[in-house]
């Protein structure tokens, strides 16, 4: 007896519908074979699938030959979300479920020996993939029920047991529950909320200026100094004065966490993400890996700021390849049976002290390192990408009297809103071109957008001459004059944007990076 239920796999960040194909024959001897390229995964749920069925009070199958087929069979499936459906298959086999009670339904869940469905990862982007195949109704474990109905179109099913889906596909339209229905948009505004402020920070004026630059053109940023003068505490503010995040972008992120198992019975991401790896991570960690590969730190802060701490402690063939999905705002990993794009755009934020024991030019503690050292420390950051570190501003030590203060400075919200009135003159200005800020534009836009007058041509000859910019970095003066200009409101690019602009590059030639 032959039946079949409809089911899915993830690769990537996206999801392919897969056939799960039961057959039971005759046979001498109980023989249960798993076919269709399954991963160690799949193949040892037959003994879960097993232990679920009976501890359920369900009957099994017929005693023979138990063939189960993923079709189609031409990729690898991994993952436990097979398992559910490979119950239901078996006991459809069993004479229990019947094969016109699955039509229009997709199945994907992980059980327990005792029949419990457990939450998979992939949720979101496996209902994107229902409705686009045209499958009218999915079954999701219940703590997976907020993300998939999110996607909007299909009836989501959330279920807890075994027993509980079987008796949900032999149930009539009339006895069947309503779907689970949650509202994203409005999911999304609960989310928003920040626990954080930028009125929080005391002092730090400058470093402020500059966050609110790099923030309004999608600009990247290094910041340095000694340690507490507030370099994290200015990071960790900077998600809260981004442009607040449209439900198309949440959709995007919030699939790349889905994969990851990272929604933790969330419906969306609800807010920029912020992502913090620490300094040992690997290669695979930072851009993505595997097998089959997952996305990595750089895909998870995707539409959000990726943070790296102590800069330099980082190994350097790591921070290298972030070299092209900086550029690209993508990364492709390549595999001999597939080849993979990840979504990358993401805004750089690092810290880096001034030399290894971090009080170079302290006010406060005397430095200890020689210049040998301070040099092969700064040295861990190659010249090409900190080439593609648009801003550079120095956080000092904080003074007592900004410390005991009591005045607060400018909220994330007033920040936010003067932010997104410059995104909003960028995208009036460029969305012929389909570009969202200033960071994006290439040469061509930068020709078109950034023409300087007389005297801001002087003043960028004579600090390419002092300097000796590189022509990246001279078009990411650009850009960043661009949105200064921006900022405040202004059409073209004067002379004191150029000049702001040009006092945020020239950090990395006084490290004499290499």
């Amino acid at each position: 007896m032959l039946v079949k239920v409809l089911s899915a796999a993830v690769y990537g960040i996206d999801a392919q519908i897969v056939e799960v194909e039961v057959d039971v024959t005759s046979h001498a001897k109980d023989i249960f074979h798993t076919v269709g390229l399954p991963d160690a995964v799949v193949k040892e749920s037959t003994e879960r699938i097993d232990a679920a069925i009976r501890n359920s009070g369900l009957p099994g199958p017929l005693s023979g030959k138990t063939t189960v087929n993923l079709a189609p069979a031409e990729f690898r499936k991994e993952g436990s979300g097979f398992e559910l459906p490979m119950a239901l298959g078996i006991l459809g086999t069993a004479g229990i479920l019947e094969q016109k009670n699955l039509l229009g339904w997709l199945v994907v869940g992980e059980l327990s020996l005792d029949g419990k469905v457990r939450p998979v990862k992939g949720t979101l982007p496996i209902a994107m993939a229902a409705r686009s195949a045209g499958i009218a109704r999915v079954i999701v474990p219940e703590r997976n029920a907020s993300e998939a109905a999110v996607v909007e179109g299909i009836g989501v099913f959330p279920v807890v047991s075994l027993r509980q889906a079987l008796d949900l596909l032999n149930a009539t339209y009339e006895e069947r529950p309503q779907p689970f229905v949650t509202d994203g948009r409005a999911l999304l505004g609960a989310e928003r909320r920040s626990p954080v402020d930028f009125a929080e920070v005391k002092g730090q004026l400058h470093a402020k200026r500059a966050l609110e630059v790099a923030t309004a053109g999608g600009h990247n940023l290094l910041m340095l100094g000694p340690p507490g003068s507030g370099k994290t505490m200015l990071a960790k503010r900077i998600p809260t004065i981004l442009p607040t995040i449209s439900f198309t972008e949440a959709l995007e992120t919030s699939k790349i966490h889905s994969v990851c198992g990272l929604l933790h019975g969330r419906g969306i991401v609800g807010q920029r993400p912020f992502r913090s790896p620490h300094h040992t991570i690997s290669y695979a960690g930072l851009v993505g890996g595997g097998r089959i590969p997952r996305p990595g730190e750089v895909s998870l802060a995707h539409n959000g700021v990726l943070f790296l701490d102590e800069l330099p402690e980082f190994q350097r063939h790591v921070l290298e390849v972030l070299r092209q999905p900086l550029e690209d705002q993508q990364l492709t990993i390549s595999r001999a049976s597939m080849s993979l794009t990840f979504p990358a755009k993401f805004m750089l934020v690092a810290a880096m002290n001034p030399c290894p024991c971090g009080y170079q030019n302290s006010r406060l503690k005397e430095c200890r390192c020689s210049q040998k050292q301070i040099e092969h420390y700064r040295s861990r950051i190659s010249g090409p990408l900190m080439d593609r570190i648009d801003i550079h501003v120095e956080v000092p030590e904080v003074k007592y009297e900004e410390i005991s203060s009591r005045s607060r400075g400018d909220t994330s919200a007033s920040i936010r809103r003067r932010v997104e009135a410059a995104r909003a003159m960028q995208w009036e200005r460029m969305s012929a071109d389909q570009i969202y800020c200033n960071a994006q534009m290439g040469p061509a836009e930068i020709e078109k957008y950034c023409v300087l007058d007389p005297s801001g041509r002087t003043l960028m000859e004579t600090a390419i001459r002092r300097w000796g910019f590189s022509a990246r970095a001279y078009n990411r003066t650009l850009k960043v004059a661009r949105t200064i200009a921006d900022l405040e409101g202004s059409v073209s690019i004067q002379a004191q944007h150029l000049g702001e602009a040009i006092q945020y590059r020239v950090l990395d030639r006084e490290m004499e990076m290499v």
